[in-house]
Order: C-alpha cells, then structure tokens, then sequence
C-alpha cells in the first residue's frame, strides 16, 4: 500500500512536470486534484479550528448569545448564490473588508513601517567599528566602517529617486539614478533568492522521485 501512494505521489509530480511540454489532460487532473484538496483541508481546517471553538460551542454551550450577530452575518454570505437577494452578502462583505483593511494597516505600521524606521535610524559613524578598525585593521574591519556611511548614502539616494518636486537634472540626476540602480539590485536580490527557493523545491521532487520512489540514488 505504502508502495502504491508513492507511485500515485510520483504520478502527480511527473503530471505537473508535463507542463513544462505543453498543456495536456494529465496536468489539468493533477492541477483540479491539488486544489480539490486544497479547499476541502481549508475548510476542515476552518470549521473544527474556528467555526467550532469561536462560534458554535460558545454559542450552545455557554450562551453567549451575542454572537448570533457574526453568525447572522456569516449566513448572509450565502446569500450570494442566489440573484434575488445577492445584495444582502454586501452588508457581510463590507464589514469583513473594512475590518481587515483597519487590521492590515495596524499591523503593517507596527510590523514594517516602524520596525523600517528604527533600522533606518543608524549613526552615519560607528564609534565602536572605528575602534575596532583602529585595534585591529583590516579588510573585514575597514568595511565594517563603511557599512553604516553607504547604508545611509543608499537611503537618501533611493528616497530621492520617489521626490518629485525638484526635476532630477544634474546632480539631482546623479543622486536618483544612483537610487534607481540601488533598488534593481534590491529587486534582483529579491528574485534570486525567489529562483533559489523555487530550485530547492525542484530538487526535492527530483530527491523524491529518484531516492523515495525508484531508490536509484542514495545519499
């Protein structure tokens, strides 16, 4: 049995693989079984880690009727398969999207603006990295010293590159296309650690298919 799931496994991997040809029934079967899946855990997961312990059970049990309201709401949601009274899932609608957009922007001020802001906030001279130079010069000292005066080079660079209220001619010219270069090799750092991440997922299929399924190779 245990046999038969990794070949059913191994089916699925190849199937997906087949993309890489052109789009073919095997794909799509594989592709139609991995979101099938996918949304029936979802809502397993949904209704016994959230439905159950947040709504239903303190609702029966204890009686906390208040939360009729949310469960009222949660109802109207359905409405939207019907074309009668589809406007009724607005009212829901909008109050799930205004309570997340408030949530989002709380939680991006206080997870990435200020956590920015105060690692931004750095002395343009490190005291104690020039000491430690000064005791111990060196390559890996001497740069050191000069992580924080680039750092913040960068920064106004790349935040001039967004001020639009002075023409970028000359020198203003020089700061922001410094700033525009600094952010394509941001975005290409960005994409190679994306490359690497997708490359690593690749070779533990090919790990799967050639160790766990045929036992071809060994590690």
């Amino acid at each position: 049995m245990e046999f038969f799931w990794l070949t059913f496994a191994a089916f699925l991997t190849l199937a997906v693989f087949s993309f890489l040809y052109k789009d073919n029934p095997f794909y799509k079967f594989a592709e139609h079984l991995f979101v099938g899946v996918a949304a029936g855990y979802v809502v397993c997961v949904e209704f016994y880690n959230v439905f159950l312990p947040n709504l239903w059970r303190p609702l029966t049990n204890d009686g906390q009727w208040g939360l009729l309201i949310p469960f009222a709401l949660g109802i109207a949601l359905f409405t939207r398969f019907t074309s009668k009274w589809a406007w009724v899932s607005r009212w829901p609608m909008s109050i799930i999207i205004g309570t997340y957009a408030g949530l989002a922007v709380i939680g991006f001020a206080s997870g990435d603006l200020v956590l920015q802001l105060q690692a931004s906030m750095v002395p343009v001279i490190s005291v104690p990295d020039v000491a430690a130079f000064t005791l111990r010069p060196g390559v890996i000292s001497f740069l050191q010293v000069l992580a924080n005066p680039v750092f913040t080079i960068g920064l106004i660079c790349v935040l001039f590159y967004f001020f639009f209220s002075v023409e970028h001619r000359g020198t203003f010219r020089l700061i922001s296309t410094t700033g525009t270069t600094l952010l394509m090799i941001g975005f290409g750092a960005g994409y190679g650690y994306t490359v690497m991440t997708r490359i690593a997922l690749l070779f533990d299929r090919l790990y799967f298919l050639f160790v766990d399924w045929l036992h071809i190779a060994k590690v």
